[in-house]
């Protein structure tokens, strides 16, 4: 088993019973518990806000990994921060100043990440890679759970993984979209610490087994 982390992503669970489903992530072998944020703007979807992010902080136990699909989210990290996010990814498309929504971050006592979508090259984050703690890499294009991985990410995560390390850093790639049993080892082999997984877990018979099996396949 390696330490990767794995992250289901809460978007994929029942919201009427919400309690009950990050209670199953606290009683699982995940590390983290993913949260995304979409505004309709950004993305064309709407997920939820911030009365959720709230009522979850009341019962999570794991890090809270708050991924914002939003425009300008510089307006909102506070409010995320205070809600309990541990991890706040921003799009690197969506923030007019991303520097400074970065400082921002860390400044709150977050640790701060910027998300790429599918078509955006990773050199555009390299000027910022000191600053980050994380690189969260779209795997699909965001919007929606349950699309099919895009198999390009693989060589987007090699090419990162070596500009990282080239530097001596030790920031954290995420890879967040159709994550499941099928590629998930190989994401990791291809240097990728985080994996978002939302529809392969809460989908599943018994999303704890599928928690452990993934964990052990790594």
């Amino acid at each position: 088993m390696s330490n990767t982390i794995i992250a289901p992503s809460i978007l994929a669970a029942d919201f009427a019973d919400l309690k009950n489903e990050v209670e199953m992530v606290n009683n699982s072998q995940a590390e983290w518990l993913h949260i995304d944020i979409m505004d309709g703007m950004f993305v064309p979807n709407l997920s939820f806000g911030l009365p959720v992010c709230q009522a979850i902080n009341k019962y999570c136990k794991k890090v809270q990994d708050v991924h914002l699909m939003i425009e300008e989210p510089g307006r909102y990290l506070k409010d995320f921060v205070d809600a309990g996010a541990d991890f706040i990814s921003i799009h690197a498309e969506a923030s007019r100043h991303l520097h400074k929504d970065i400082h921002t971050i860390k400044e709150l006592g977050a640790k701060a990440a910027i998300a790429l979508n599918p078509h955006s090259p990773i050199e555009s984050v390299e000027p910022l890679l000191e600053d980050l703690d994380m690189v969260l890499l779209m795997s699909v294009n965001p919007g929606f759970g349950g699309q099919s991985f895009i198999g390009s990410t693989f060589k987007k995560v090699e090419k990162l993984r070596k500009m990282i390390d080239s530097k001596g850093l030790d920031t954290l790639i995420e890879v967040d979209g159709g994550v499941k049993d099928s590629n998930a080892k190989q994401l990791v082999e291809a240097g990728a610490n985080v994996l978002v997984a939302g529809s392969f877990v809460f989908n599943s018979a018994d999303p704890i087994q599928t928690i452990a099996d993934l964990k052990a396949s790594l």
